[in-house]
């Protein structure tokens, strides 16, 4: 453990949903979904208006228009997103040449590294605050900073200041802090390791570490017993890593008991299916091989994979694909462990977008090929940015029964009026964003002791 607080985890607010927000003034303060809005569709980010509802990222899109009837559903524009990432992650660089992002809105600095290095944790303090405030000053919105010793309890202290605020955990209590916390607050302790520790009497941090290392060794082996228990003694020598470049995205579970039942199989292969691409695009990434891991009740492992035609980040696409790899794998004798990856990794696009989230059916009454060409600039989601030759510029409310919804407004001005127009209206076309306003602080309308996370 270092003796200062010098790595600092920047994590922004409800990042795509703040975005939205920001750009979009007859939204600030009311509940705003991002996410895929087909039958399959999850949520990406939820704005904090929304999770008061009980929405959440990852839940199913039909589960969180159930809670939240009245929110504003969008889809995620990434171009925006990337560039606004790009002026967060500049600022970062200012600060320290070790900046490890993890995705579009989070990232670890090594400020120990940089050119002037705090000296104390009232210096890092400091630092941390004037962060925030440039960022607040550059791109309107707000993010959460931890500082620590480590990167571990430096991102635990970025979750216990959301939102908009700060958190620094002083050097000598940081076993005090975890003690009371859930063993899932741990790097590495998913569900199924949390589940084995909770039926071993375990269930805070704490009494994980007084359990012991032979303890812990025994019920989670040798690897993952002993970084368990480091962990819980708040052991954390990781580096911050510059320029991580992913070569693959993936996730796994392993099993208290082998599954034998095919369906259940199934199931559990869509649903890690689902997990991997949120994390594909929390990273802002879409991918082209999509890889099956199987390791059957006697440890022995088999991989699968299958190359689509070009990168995706559609969880239908990816499911299906996890599926046909299934498929050829007996499992009837048990499964110890599952995984899905991606691998093949692209940035995203707005074309990816447009081919993804809604598919197309050519007219019977039009040419497949001029049904093709002309559909992409005529799809009206909810969300992306429109100009109108007579009102101006403004962003899709909504569509349907031959007509498009269009709220007129832009990140700098006032509330705008929604207008309704023929789907097929030549004066309204697809148009690029406009940048956020910096003097939009704190758009979203949050309070700033909201005590959401």
């Amino acid at each position: 453990m270092r003796g200062q607080p010098s790595i600092l985890h920047l994590d922004m607010d409800a990042f795509y949903a703040s975005v939205e927000q920001a750009a979009k003034p007859s939204l600030r303060g009311k509940p705003v979904i991002v996410g895929g809005l087909g039958p399959r569709g999850v949520v990406a980010t939820a704005s904090y208006e929304a999770r008061r509802f009980g929405v959440h990222s990852a839940m199913p899109m039909g589960q969180a228009r159930r809670l939240s009837p009245h929110a504003a559903f969008l889809v995620p524009r990434f171009a925006v997103y990337r560039e606004i990432s790009e002026r967060v992650m500049a600022l970062l660089a200012r600060l320290s040449p070790l900046v490890e992002p993890l995705s579009l809105d989070e990232a670890f600095v090594d400020l120990a590294a940089g050119p002037d290095p705090p000296a104390s944790a009232e210096a890092a303090r400091r630092v941390g605050e004037e962060l925030r405030a440039r960022i607040l000053a550059a791109t309107a919105l707000t993010g959460s900073v931890g500082l620590a010793g480590s990167k571990m309890l430096a991102k635990i202290a970025s979750e216990q200041a959301k939102p908009d605020g700060l958190r620094l955990i002083e050097p000598g209590t940081e076993r005090a802090l975890l003690a009371p916390m859930p063993v899932r607050t741990l790097p590495g302790v998913g569900p199924a390791t949390a589940e084995t520790l909770r039926r071993a009497g375990l269930s805070t941090v704490g009494e994980a570490a007084e359990a012991g290392e032979d303890e812990l060794l025994r019920l989670l082996g040798r690897a993952h017993g002993h970084a368990v228990y480091a962990m819980a003694l708040a052991l954390d020598d990781r580096a911050v890593v510059p320029d991580r470049d992913a070569k693959s995205i993936s996730v796994e579970d392993t099993f208290d008991t082998d599954v034998t039942d095919r369906a259940r199989v199934r199931y559990e292969v869509a649903r890690l299916a689902d997990r991997c691409v949120e994390r594909l695009r929390s990273a802002g990434r879409s991918g082209r091989t999509v890889v099956l891991k199987v390791r059957r009740y006697d440890f022995t492992t088999l991989t699968r994979s299958e190359t689509l035609r070009g990168p995706t980040d559609d969880p239908a696409v990816v499911a299906e694909a996890a599926g046909r790899l299934l498929e050829g794998v007996d499992t009837t004798a048990g499964v110890r462990l599952l995984g899905v990856g991606v691998s093949g990794l692209a940035d995203f696009t707005q074309e990816d977008l447009f081919a993804q989230a809604v598919p197309h059916e050519p007219s019977p009454a039009a040419p497949a090929a001029v049904a093709t060409e002309a559909t992409p600039e005529r799809r009206w989601l909810p969300g992306l940015d429109v100009t109108h030759s007579r009102y101006g510029p403004g962003w899709i409310q909504g569509s349907g029964v031959g007509r498009v919804t269009v709220r007129f407004e832009h990140p700098g001005s006032p509330p705008g009026r929604a207008r309704t127009f023929l789907l097929d209206d030549r004066e309204l076309t697809h148009s690029a964003p406009l940048p956020l306003v910096p003097d939009a602080r704190r758009s979203t309308g949050r309070p700033p002791d909201c005590a959401l996370s």
